[in-house]
């Protein structure tokens, strides 16, 4: 099954901002190879939905999370198309900044 996917605009500015940082802190090339890892996530998340784990300790919303790298990809598994809703560093307050977006 090849399920599609769409990024919400806050994780379009989250990928945009760690390729930005990436490359700051490294090189182009880093860069553009994270970001393909977790472009190719997307596909494979869209094909597996149920793939992530659900994590009710960060958020009741109906999301998963799925990591890669340091960071985790947040998508909404009932959506179709898959919707990404976040890419955030596992580092970063996750809980904190998941209860600023709206939960549909």
């Amino acid at each position: 099954m090849n399920r599609r996917f769409i990024l919400a605009p806050g994780a379009v500015r989250d990928l945009a901002q760690i390729w930005r940082y990436i490359k700051k802190k490294s090189s182009r090339e880093t860069a553009d190879r994270v970001e393909s890892v977790i472009r190719a996530k997307f596909v494979y998340l869209a094909d597996l939905p149920h793939a992530g784990h659900w994590r009710r300790d960060l958020t009741d919303a109906p999301v998963r999370f799925f990591s890669v790298y340091s960071y985790l990809i947040v998508y909404r598994p009932e959506t179709t198309p898959l919707q990404i809703v976040a890419i955030l560093h596992g580092a970063r307050n996750v809980e904190a900044i998941l209860s600023e977006q709206p939960k549909h």
